[in-house]
Order: structure tokens, then C-alpha cells, then sequence
């Protein structure tokens, strides 16, 4: 959650910021070049740790992942037999899963998501977990009334599923308490990391005189960023096309906005309109929309990038 400053009767009031661990979790079966396991660990949404049923070993995937696992050796120790432990368990479910709706081949894939998170304001914790089963949600977590809830999907599987009566318990527990505590303990060494800002640069792009207009900003961190088109200084909610924040091969991440119509727009209009990147604790970027910043597919082209140095 992205951090809030505002001035009311001179006393600052601040937005409470969530911490989450999340588990991605995928059994497959079928598929002769894919792990039949594969896990991966990620901190406040960025990736940070990574097993599957052919390396058998939890591995760090940020430098300071790699610290901690020096200094606290159980930690690997501890994710590498839950590892193990829930490659044996999801195989042995995706088999019942299987036979319960007589599959006798093809690809079939099991999935567990389990995230637990804390608010650094008020101390609260919670969490949730899913199962899925070839792509469709198929059993839920109620965490706050602790019971299952199963999807119309896994109605007839739920007979044997609560076979499994430790589970749930085991699940929960789980939840409050081991996940609550590796999230402490990441944010302790992570912290450094995680919370740094790092400011993008920000082009101006269009493929052709009759396309849209994308603001363009990659390289920033973290994730908690917006950006949006402005005419008048006034943001605009309509002819707007928000992409998604995706992430870059570095840990950084990029997002494009497009603005629609410009083509209807006069020339000595589009003076009016700007483009702003916000990232909280950060000077906003504005980049104002000029024919001599944008980039094109036709050859004229010039970057609208910023020097943060």
C-alpha cells in the first residue's frame, strides 16, 4: 500500500502500508518438459524465492535473500522440506482430483495460492489461500470463520476432501503464525531494498499520426505507482487507457497509458495536455505532450526521457 502525506489542521495523517508473503504453487502432470512441481515465494509482490521438483532446494532470488539465508540457515532448510512436503501432498491430490472425475490423461494442473499479510499500523494480520485446478478456483480458505468453501466445481470432491480434517487447522496455523513470522523477518533484511525508490524515465510514443498516444515509464520502483493524462491540469477519466504495471527482468517495473482520439485533437491544443508518473515520496514526473518529444514509427523521432543523476 502506498504511503499518504497529508496536511489537515497541521498534523499528519498517514495511510496504513500492508506487508504480504504469498506461495505460488503449481502441480502439473502430463507435461514432459515443465517441473512437475514448481513454487515460488514473493515479498510485498516481488519475487524472492524459487524450488521445483527437479532442483529439490529452495533457492534465493534477491541479494539480500542470499544474506539472510547465511545468517539463518533454517530458513532454506525450512522452505526446502515444505517444499518437498507439498510436492508429495499436491501429487497425491491431483491423482485423487483425477480419478474422482475419471481423467485418465491429458495436462492437468493443481495450484495452491497462500498469502498472509500484516498492516503496520494497527499490528492486524491476516491472510487467505486458494486451491485451483485446471485453472478454475476449486476449494477456498475462509481464514476469519476458519472453514472451507468449495466452489460448485468441488462440491462432489468435497467428501474427500475433508478427509482431510488436520488440514484446515495445520493451514491456518500456518497462516498466523510460521508465515507471519518469515514476513517479519524478511521485511528486517529486505527492508533496505524494498523500500528504495527508484525513479523512471518516462517517453512519449505513438506508431503512427492516427494512433493513440502512450506515456510510457519504465525502470521504476516500486510498484505503487500511478500515472495518468491531464488536460488543463485536470486528470482525465475518458478516451484513457490504463495498461497494467508489468515487471522488467531487472526487479524494476513499467506501465504505459494511452490517450485516444489525439487525432481529433488540434495541434495547438495538445500543448494542454501532460502526462504525470506519481511514485509517493517522490517529485512527480509531468512530460508535456509536444510533437518534438514523441517517438515514432516514422524516423523523427525524440526521446522524452529524464536525467534522475
Amino acid at each position: 500500500m502506498e504511503l499518504i502525506v497529508f496536511l489537515l489542521v497541521f498534523l499528519p495523517v498517514t495511510e496504513s502500508v500492508k506487508h504480504s508473503l504469498t506461495y505460488f504453487l503449481t502441480t502439473s502432470s502430463g507435461l514432459q518438459t515443465f517441473p512437475e512441481f514448481e513454487a515460488f515465494l514473493a515479498f510485498d509482490g516481488v519475487q524472492v524465492g524459487h524450488c521445483d521438483s527437479i532442483s529439490k532446494r529452495a533457492e534465493p532470488r534477491q541479494d539480500w535473500m542470499k544474506k539472510l539465508n547465511e545468517d539463518k540457515p533454517e530458513n532454506v532448510d525450512w522452505h526446502t522440506n515444505r517444499c518437498t512436503a507439498i510436492h508429495q501432498f499436491s501429487k497425491a491430490i491431483t491423482e485423487k482430483i483425477q480419478q474422482h472425475f475419471n481423467q485418465t490423461g491429458g495436462v492437468h494442473f493443481f495450484q495452491e495460492l497462500s498469502s498472509c499479510e500484516r498492516d503496520d499500523k494497527t499490528g492486524e494480520v491476516g491472510g487467505y489461500q486458494q486451491y485451483g485446478y485446471d485453472g478454475e478456483t476449486f476449494i477456498l480458505l475462509d481464514l476469519k470463520n476458519q472453514r472451507w468453501v468449495y466452489t460448485e466445481q468441488a462440491v462432489t470432491f468435497k467428501p474427500m476432501w475433508d478427509q482431510h480434517n488436520a488440514l484446515l487447522n495445520d493451514n491456518i496455523k500456518f497462516l498466523t503464525g510460521d508465515c507471519i513470522q518469515w514476513l517479519n523477518m524478511y521485511l528486517e533484511y529486505g527492508k533496505s531494498s524494498l523500500q528504495r525508490k527508484v525513479r523512471p524515465s518516462v517517453s512519449v510514443l505513438q506508431k503512427s499520426p492516427s494512433s493513440p498516444v502512450s506515456c510510457h515509464a519504465t525502470g521504476f520502483y516500486p510498484d505503487r505507482a500511478t500515472m495518468f493524462w491531464r488536460k488543463d491540469g485536470q486528470e482525465l477519466h475518458e478516451d484513457v487507457d490504463h495498461g497494467e504495471i508489468l515487471p522488467n527482468h531487472d526487479g524494476t517495473f513499467q506501465m504505459t497509458v494511452d490517450l485516444m482520439n489525439i487525432s481529433s485533437v488540434k495541434l495547438e491544443d495538445w500543448r494542454r495536455y501532460d502526462c504525470v508518473f506519481n511514485l509517493p515520496g517522490v517529485d512527480d514526473i509531468i512530460t508535456k505532450l509536444e510533437k518534438t518529444v514523441i517517438r515514432t514509427n516514422l524516423g523523427s523521432w525524440r526521446r522524452a526521457e529524464l536525467d534522475f543523476s
